[in-house]
């Protein structure tokens, strides 16, 4: 009988820690313009309108780019439907997808050999889907349920040369953000730096995005005056954002900054 009730108990405890589904994440579009962009969004366990939330953005990697609005989920989502993460902090959670054809941020990519080479641009207009994720942003920021203070961003690959280029474009949004294993131009660290805390990671055994993107950042935010932790792991390749969600301290640090 005791067995029996020892097993039952350690079955509730599994359920009870088990992540939710990604069906979690509600299918929803957002257009403007003429234009439409596809993503997923999480709201906190007991969501109440009368309560307000922080609000979490994530940018997705190129292998995810599409229109069935499932892929972007593929890399991150889990850490976000982690039973414990939506005990401790109750948010309300993105995930845009970009377009096949398009990216996130405004750069010129060479494909024709590994690593990939990659010509940044310090200005000019955004991508049409980043464009639209900052609108998205924006509409989300003004509901009366999220906490204009607590809006953070973070990515991978594509998406974490995306975060760079939204946390330049818009420093007055974000409280805090990260960026694995991506890059930017130089020139974006002057609006970060100040205005916006980042924790950069990269694999030191990168062979797509080589990590001296990520190292070039951080030199350009640091000698701007900015704050820019940065993890290298020496042995990764470029599926560092494994190492990077495994890092027990980043959730406590992404919420731990709030904008003044």
């Amino acid at each position: 009988m005791n067995r029996l009730l020892t097993i039952c108990l350690i079955a509730i405890a599994t359920i009870a820690n088990a992540q939710l589904p990604k069906d979690a994440f509600e299918k929803q579009e957002y257009s403007e313009g003429g234009k439409t962009i596809n993503y997923r969004i999480l709201y906190p366990e007991g969501f109440s309108k009368s309560k307000s939330y922080p609000v979490v953005l994530f940018l997705h990697g190129a292998g995810e780019r599409g229109s069935d609005n499932e892929k972007q989920l593929v890399h991150g989502s889990s850490l976000f439907l982690d039973a414990d993460y939506r005990k401790e902090h109750p948010s309300i959670v993105v995930f845009p997808q970009c377009p096949q054809e398009s990216y996130w941020a405004n750069v010129d990519v060479d494909r024709s050999s590994f690593p990939l080479k990659f010509d940044f641009h310090a200005g000019g207009d955004p991508t049409y889907p980043l464009e639209l994720v900052m609108s998205l942003m924006d509409s989300l920021k003004a509901l009366p349920f999220t906490k204009d203070n607590q809006i953070y961003v973070g990515g991978l690959s594509m998406g974490g040369m995306g975060t760079f280029e939204i946390v330049s474009r818009r420093p007055d949004l974000f409280a805090s953000a990260f960026a694995i294993c991506g890059g930017a131009h130089p020139d974006r660290a002057k609006s970060i730096a100040g205005a916006v805390p980042m924790w950069i990671f990269h694999g030191g055994q990168d062979n797509v995005v080589l990590p001296s993107y990520s190292t070039d950042m951080v030199i350009a935010i640091r000698k701007a005056g900015g704050y820019a932790n940065y993890t290298l792991y020496k042995d990764a390749n470029h599926g560092s954002w494994n190492n990077a969600f495994a890092e027990p301290g980043l959730i406590p640090w992404l919420y731990s900054n709030t904008k003044k």
